[in-house]
């Protein structure tokens, strides 16, 4: 699929279909992931996958806004280094790297940050040195996607020229 066309087609999946998505996409997933720049090259990330159901269930328990996680095919959560100050930066580019990787595949995917910090740290045994930044459910849509429309403001409502407020014209 064309980047822009699966940036423009990517929509948020928080239900999904009981079919299982292949190994080999899911390890497409976590190298696009790898293959992410980071700042000053320190690779800071750290991603734990979680495919068991059980485990699905607990990452939805430990959670305060996915209960949906529950659902997912699998789920991966990504872990970042806050002693570097442009740590959240580096986990939203893999993040997207993830999320448009799978959607080239027909995977969709949901985020969730809410969580009970504690719960995460024992059940998913994370170091206390290491910021539980998002997580992200993966899985087949169960509904058909295409062809629908994403509800975004249009350029000129968010584009300024040369200083803020500024329209072209």
């Amino acid at each position: 699929m064309d980047t822009f066309e699966c940036i423009s087609t990517k929509l948020d999946i928080r239900e999904f279909s009981k079919k299982n998505v292949p190994a080999e996409i899911k390890e497409k997933i976590l190298e696009a992931a790898r293959q992410t720049g980071t700042g000053l090259n320190t690779q800071h990330w750290r991603f734990i996958l979680v495919e068991d159901k059980d485990n699905l269930h607990t990452l939805s328990e430990d959670s305060t806004s996915g209960r949906w996680v529950d659902g997912a095919n699998f789920a991966i959560i990504i872990l970042t280094n806050p002693e570097y100050g442009f740590h959240m930066i580096d986990s939203g580019r893999v993040l997207q790297n993830m999320q448009l990787t799978a959607w080239n595949y027909g995977v969709g995917s949901g985020i969730f940050t809410g969580i009970n910090k504690e719960k995460f740290e024992k059940d998913f045994t994370i170091p206390k040195n290491m910021n539980i930044t998002v997580t992200i459910g993966f899985g087949y849509p169960t509904h058909k996607l295409s062809g629908r429309k994403k509800n975004r403001l249009p350029l000129h409502e968010l584009v300024y020229y040369e200083k803020y407020g500024s329209s072209k014209i």
